[in-house]
């Protein structure tokens, strides 16, 4: 069984979602969450399905502690759902093309430094999109640049708040991202 870990940083609704699927899914199943956030609902959403925990300080990431605890998993896919922190080099340089994460647009539009969530939402309502969706995308050195595994499109409506935005995307989220998950782990 192919082994993943998934990265979190708040409510965890994606991180439920995969490991509910992959309860179902025998192609892997979820061996870990890490989480940079001790208050993240993540954690309850984990303990919940009897997935450890890690929580760790920004520190930990970036000298090498989260590195080791990752090495002792040996992970074959490393998923980021919601997970706010720019993803450390040496990770990156340890697992090529083994991690992902999912972003709330079209990338390359209103990715970067900063767009994540309601920030998304509401460049996409208040410039006018007819259009926006999710991008899975592999994660390399700079924000969200990484090569782009899948898209899916949803239209905005004109009289659309950010507010229904985020639910047209949250869905898009919770659809596709275990099966592009399941996908990769075929492969």
């Amino acid at each position: 069984m192919k082994k993943i870990v998934v990265f979190a940083s708040g409510s965890g609704t994606n991180a439920e979602n995969i490991i509910k699927y992959f309860k179902e899914n025998e192609s892997g199943t979820v061996v870990a969450v890490f989480t940079n956030n001790s208050k993240a609902m993540v954690i309850e959403r984990a303990s919940k399905h009897e997935v450890p925990t890690e929580v760790f300080s920004k520190d930990d990431l970036f000298e090498g502690k989260v590195l080791q605890k990752i090495k002792a998993i040996q992970p074959d896919l490393i998923v980021l759902a919601g997970f706010l922190l720019k993803f450390p080099e040496n990770i990156i340089h340890a697992y090529p093309n083994k991690i992902i994460n999912i972003h709330p647009a079209l990338l390359p539009k209103y990715g970067g430094k900063g767009m994540y969530g309601m920030n998304v939402h509401r460049a996409v309502v208040e410039n006018r999109e007819s259009e926006t969706g999710i991008t899975i995308h592999y994660v390399n050195e700079h924000y969200d640049e990484g090569g782009i595994i899948f898209q899916k499109k949803v239209t905005v409506l004109g009289t659309d708040t950010s507010e229904i935005v985020a639910e047209k995307i949250h869905d898009l989220e919770q659809r596709y991202f275990p099966e592009v998950i399941g996908g990769l782990l075929k492969k």
